[in-house]
């Protein structure tokens, strides 16, 4: 019996001691101990994430994530932390969150009520909505706007599931033409495979504005979705704190306002919208 109960005791010792490995899994223990933070980026999603000419990740969720890390270093009292920054697009992205393959993804992806049951987001970062690029000229008169058109669109991403939806319930006919990421979209429009490019409109005016090589286009007024953007993690409360914890903190303060200036500048102030999101996501402490 004194055996039974000696083993037992031993064996809730073990358990005891063993439970704080769990914490090591954390994400924020993983970065503390390898002084490393892995970031995703996009490499053709302007100006939100991409390659730039020094072939460095650049952009405006970049910044956000540079201003996040070097937080991250004050939180966990490391002189410095590192960053590894590791490509992902609109189709892999979700999956090397999931896998461990980075910590936070850098890019313009959307919360929705169907991803935040798998990931973690962080507080909006921006909001945009979904709308139609078309060369000069070509915006069709009326308003069966979408109706036997050739739409190319970013495959895995939100704009190709609203397009799907509204084709679905409008029956209008249009065709997708799914393409790997925002370059394709463009160089399919250009090269007139596609009538028209759908992607979130920021993207479409920057897209346009880099890659257009002197090309007229025209965006179409029309908006279609509502893109909540946000930075996404694996699902870990600590981490998602500290990531917001930054955010507001930037928001709260103004500091994002040349971050906003140094990537926005040249399509304007910011909207109403924009200004309300920053608002409200400035979290106090």
């Amino acid at each position: 019996m004194h055996k039974q109960l000696a083993s037992g005791l031993a064996l809730i010792a073990t358990l005891a001691c063993a439970a704080p490995a769990t914490a090591a899994d954390s994400t924020l223990t993983q970065i503390e101990q390898s002084k490393t933070i892995r970031l995703g980026y996009r490499e053709n999603s302007a100006p939100f994430s991409f390659l730039g000419d020094d072939k460095q990740p650049q952009g405006y969720s970049i910044d956000l994530c540079k201003v996040v890390t070097g937080d991250l270093a004050k939180q966990l009292k490391l002189d410095k932390l590192a960053i590894q920054w590791v490509p992902v697009s609109a189709q892999d992205r979700f999956d090397a969150v999931k896998s461990g393959k980075i910590d936070l993804e850098c890019g313009n992806t959307t919360q929705t009520l169907s991803r935040r049951a798998d990931f973690d987001f962080s507080l909006m970062t921006y909001v945009d909505g979904a709308g139609l690029l078309f060369r000069k000229g070509g915006i069709p008169k009326g308003t069966d706007h979408l109706t036997g058109q050739r739409i190319a669109v970013v495959a895995g991403t939100t704009t190709e599931q609203a397009l799907a939806q509204l084709g679905a319930a409008a029956k209008l006919g249009a065709k997708l033409v799914l393409v790997p990421d925002h370059n394709a979209g463009l160089k399919a429009l250009m090269d007139k495979q596609a009538d028209a490019y759908a992607a979130d409109r920021t993207v479409l005016v920057t897209t346009a504005l880099i890659g257009g090589q002197g090309t007229d286009f025209e965006l179409s007024p029309v908006q279609f979705t509502y893109e909540p953007y946000g930075l996404m993690m694996r699902p870990d409360h600590d981490f998602r704190l500290a990531v917001d914890r930054s955010l507001a903190r930037l928001y709260r303060t103004g500091e994002v306002s040349p971050i906003l200036q140094r990537w926005f500048g040249q399509l304007g102030n910011p909207g109403e919208v924009l200004k309300v999101m920053f608002l409200l996501n400035g979290l106090p402490e």
